[in-house]
């Protein structure tokens, strides 16, 4: 599943299309779309995971799901599930979820979520976890209400980063390790972003999808944890539980 920095390079790669008629539509969506051949897109935006194709009075949400996927300016062998022809080219999804969003996306969206987005806010997200003081931390940050755009291989390197064990609960975290969190789970994104771009986001990893801690040499703990049930990496040594 894409996390929140893929889909801003996806919103930064199709800024060719922006201001163009749509020429041809085409698909295998369900959803009940209205004709867009002629329309103008007027804006590329994203929120988390979600990318929003945007015209003068409504927009297309798409979400890549686990199995989602694009192509520009090219196309697959199977039928595109949203597609469209521009004088300059094509723009394909597969495999992903299309929704008509009708109205202002002020009123749907909340910006100070999205952890990509200059209007985060990281004292509302505060807020937000410590409403629901039982909630373990790597159910915080996966919660997309609070940290949009955090998938389970940010969420695993921040808590590697700050050393705090996945299964911690939010009351129990003490202000500086809170603190550190937050900020992480902004920082961590972009350096994602950047490291995305340059096609080493892999090497980079410290805990995702590895087997041993590289700052003591623990083999890490793997499991699914929290509510999501999402593959976990943790090393017992050196990610504090707080419990």
């Amino acid at each position: 599943m894409p996390e929140g920095p893929s889909i801003v390079i996806l919103k930064e790669l199709v800024q060719q299309f922006k201001g163009k008629k749509i020429l041809e539509s085409y698909g295998n969506t369900k959803e009940d779309l209205p004709p867009l051949e002629g329309l103008v897109i007027q804006d590329f935006k994203s929120w988390g995971k979600h990318f929003l194709v945007c015209f003068k009075k409504f927009s297309i949400r798409i979400h890549f799901m686990l199995f989602g996927s694009y192509v520009i300016n090219d196309q697959k062998t199977v039928k595109a599930r949203l597609g469209f022809r521009f004088n300059n080219g094509q723009l394909n999804f597969y495999t992903c979820s299309i929704k008509l969003i009708e109205g202002d996306l002020d009123e749907v969206y909340d910006w100070s979520a999205d952890v990509m987005n200059p209007a985060f806010d990281p004292a509302k997200a505060k807020k937000k976890m410590l409403a629901q003081p039982g909630m373990l931390v790597c159910d915080a940050l996966m919660d997309q209400s609070i940290f949009s755009g955090v998938g389970n291989i940010i969420k695993n390197e921040v808590l590697f980063r700050i050393e705090v064990h996945p299964e911690s609960k939010v009351e129990e975290l003490p202000a500086a390790k809170m603190k550190q969190l937050l900020k992480e789970a902004v920082a961590y994104s972009f350096d994602f972003l950047e490291w995305k771009k340059a096609f080493v986001l892999k090497k980079h990893w410290l805990a995702y999808n590895q087997k041993v801690c590289p700052r003591d040499g623990t083999p890490f703990l793997k499991k699914n944890m929290g509510r999501s049930n999402r593959k976990t990496f943790c090393c017992k040594t050196c990610q504090k539980l707080y419990s």
